[in-house]
């Protein structure tokens, strides 16, 4: 389908302008097609994944609805988590920017509940949350769905994984039938499917995939190492490749917790953030992500959803994502505004190498496998860094009054310029007398064939001798056979039996891992 200016579309003179202000001309896909059908008052199901513009696709018609002058609720958005419930909001103040009288208020767990009770009192006509929290103003009362327009399920699949579908369906039964629906989602599990059949009237159904599902600008790699080794290979790249702002991503709340402790340990300036933190904690660790005093933030998925933080130089799968798709939107954190970005995959055992098989199908890339850096490439690296600054800082002159102060400092202490040169070079390199990682770079058992194809090498590093300083059996390893991995069935947070069919395959959310 063409892209649309947004010229081209029938939009009010203020939201118009809003969109200027922002810089937007074209159009996105999802938004070319949905906000047509949207603006006829259609309801409609969205499958698009992140970072396709779905946001002022649902926002941009859902703002032409409000009636600025009624005080009531008129439409609402279900957000999976608060990080994307306040990312929502802040889009959707942008696109109102010169309606005037119109309030947005966002609710949802881990904020103060006063604040919130002020704001609904107050009278907003749009709601953004969270659906648990949703659930407990309706429960107070202080918040009514009558009135409701419109109502848009963002992130829907999300929603289902971390256990919400009854809540979801309990708000969607307390609204007016005659609203508008509409239903946004990366995926289409048959749970989405019957929410659809049983809430929308004839929905539209569009599905937009990004063409690149991974960014060019993405060096990507994996390291088949020991699991005892993953936290001090991080160290290890970290300072290789001297990177600044760092995500480490994690399946499990506690693997994110032991991660953080152990990566600080190392003295590496690492915060953790994943469900059990309030909001104010969550916010603290974000600022000091972003401001650069921290420069590890360790995180599960469920959590970084929303979290928006620029000039991100590497991603670190310390685990693989259970679902392929979890991987394209972890690399997309970095790789930005023309840069190059980096991301590191850990591979350990049996399970990893077929996860890793699923990605690099799902991608339609091939993630190259790389040895560990050594301490002699790590020297290398830091001395060729040396040298580099050396040279510049000859290149640009004017060194006459240090000459003069070298003189001085060798007379006076009865040194001759070679030793004041070892002497500078000593202190300029950092310490190249780290103990080294043993076992990583050995070779190893061969990667699992593909069907039709011929076998790949696959190496790696032997699982015995080192001692890590916080090993735990995560994906352990172990010898290798063939045939497809063993399935494990995880229960979601409520109860809920979805069950997504993706490459990889889906793993269920538990309240260990958000």
């Amino acid at each position: 389908m063409k892209q649309l200016n947004f010229s081209e579309l029938a939009l009010s003179q203020e939201v118009q302008s809003a969109i200027n202000d922002m810089g937007f001309a074209t159009a996105t896909p999802i938004q070319s097609e949905a906000i047509p059908h949207l603006l006829n008052g259609k309801d409609l199901i969205g499958q698009a994944q992140t970072g396709t513009g779905k946001t002022a696709a649902f926002g941009i018609p859902l703002l032409e609805s409000i009636d600025c002058s009624s005080r009531e609720v008129a439409a609402i958005v279900l957000c999976p988590t608060r990080e994307l419930a306040v990312q929502v909001a802040e889009e959707l103040r942008k696109l109102a920017k010169y309606k005037k009288g119109l309030f947005i208020s966002t609710i949802y767990g881990g904020d103060s509940i006063q604040r919130q009770l002020k704001e609904l009192k107050s009278g907003p006509q749009v709601v953004v949350g969270t659906p648990g929290r949703v659930m407990d103003h309706l429960k107070r009362k202080t918040l009514r769905l009558e009135t409701i327009e419109m109502v848009v399920l963002d992130e829907a699949d999300e929603m289902l994984n971390m256990g919400f579908r009854e809540d979801i369906e309990s708000i969607l039964a307390q609204m007016p039938v005659s609203r508008q629906t509409v239903l946004f989602s990366a995926t289409m599990p048959k749970p989405i499917m019957d929410i659809a059949r049983r809430f929308q009237n004839s929905p539209v159904h569009i599905k937009v995939v990004k063409e690149e599902l991974t960014n060019a600008s993405i060096d990507q790699i994996y390291y088949d190492i020991p699991v005892q080794a993953k936290e001090p290979v991080i160290a290890r790249l970290i300072e290789y490749y001297d990177l600044q702002r760092v995500i480490v991503f994690a399946n499990m709340k506690k693997t994110v917790d032991d991660l953080t402790e152990g990566l600080n340990v190392l003295g590496i300036s690492a915060k953790a953030i994943h469900g059990d933190l309030n909001q104010n904690q969550r916010n603290a660790v974000l600022t000091a992500f972003r401001a650069g005093s921290v420069n590890v933030l360790v995180a599960t998925d469920v959590a970084a959803r929303g979290i928006d933080v620029s000039a991100v130089d590497g991603v670190f799968n310390y685990d693989l994502p259970y679902d392929a798709e979890y991987y394209v939107h972890r690399i997309g954190r970095t790789g930005r505004a023309g840069k190059l970005g980096k991301s590191f995959s850990f591979v350990t055992g049996r399970n990893d190498r077929y996860r890793l098989r699923d990605i690099e199908d799902f991608s339609k890339v091939r993630i190259e496998r790389r040895n560990v850096p050594t301490v002699q490439d790590l020297a290398k690296q830091q001395q060729a860094k040396l040298w580099e600054k050396v040279t510049a800082t000859i290149a640009e002159g004017d060194l006459e009054s240090y000459e003069i102060m070298a003189r001085d400092f060798c007379k006076a202490n009865g040194l001759d310029s070679r030793q004041l040169a070892m002497a500078l070079v000593k202190l300029a390199m950092p310490d190249v007398n780290a103990v080294e990682i043993p076992n990583l770079n050995a070779e190893r058992e061969r990667r699992p064939a593909r069907e039709g194809g011929e076998q790949r090498e696959f190496r790696s590093g032997n699982g015995g001798g080192y001692n890590g300083p916080r090993g735990n059996n995560n994906n352990g390893g172990g010898g290798y056979k063939s045939g497809p991995p063993r399935k494990k069935e995880y229960g979601s947070p409520k109860g809920d039996s979805y069950a997504g069919k993706k490459p990889g395959g889906r793993k269920k959310y538990s309240r260990e891992m958000v």
